[in-house]
């Protein structure tokens, strides 16, 4: 599973360090823009976000995310537990917040919650001879790789791996 780190310093070097232990893959970003253009270009189960990111700030980061229709759960690591806070994260469209100070088992805890619950709102994806669909995104991969496919293609595709072993 891929996840987004966008958090400034080196926190994110150690959140990821931690992660990695978990079998989890994942990438940094230590500014909004950087974070932002790793999010649109790649396909993350979850984005784990600082909120006062350097340059753009992680707020204003996830709202243009959700702006541009990518629901990628996040969890927001903010910088208190004023319900202030908390509520801007919440109306920018975070799925869970956690205020500092953390401790990592608590954040790893959260990490699974939201991946689990990714994996259930999302679809399970379908696997088959080296094929692999994602029915919610309509994307497509071959050992890996991904395949463009046209629309009647991907509802063909989707059809098979549905019945699989099936005559058609």
């Amino acid at each position: 599973m891929k996840i987004l780190i966008a958090h400034g310093g080196s926190v994110a070097s150690t959140i990821k360090s931690k992660l990695n232990i978990e079998k989890l893959e994942v990438y940094t970003a230590t500014d909004g823009e950087a974070g932002f253009k790793l999010a649109m270009e790649n396909q993350f189960e979850l984005i784990v976000l600082e909120s006062k990111l350097p340059g753009k700030d992680g707020l204003s980061m996830l709202k243009d995310l959700r702006a541009r229709n990518n629901q990628t759960p996040v969890l927001v690591l903010g910088p208190s537990n004023s319900s202030n806070d908390i509520a801007n994260g919440f109306d920018s469209g975070a799925d869970a917040f956690l205020s500092v100070p953390w401790v990592f088992p608590e954040l790893l805890a959260r990490v699974r919650a939201l991946l689990r619950r990714s994996d259930w709102s999302r679809g399970a994806n379908l696997s088959f001879a080296g094929l692999r669909l994602d029915p919610v995104a309509h994307r497509v991969w071959c050992k890996n790789v991904e395949m463009p496919l046209s629309a009647k293609e991907y509802r063909f595709l989707e059809h098979f791996m549905r019945h699989p072993r099936q005559v058609m």
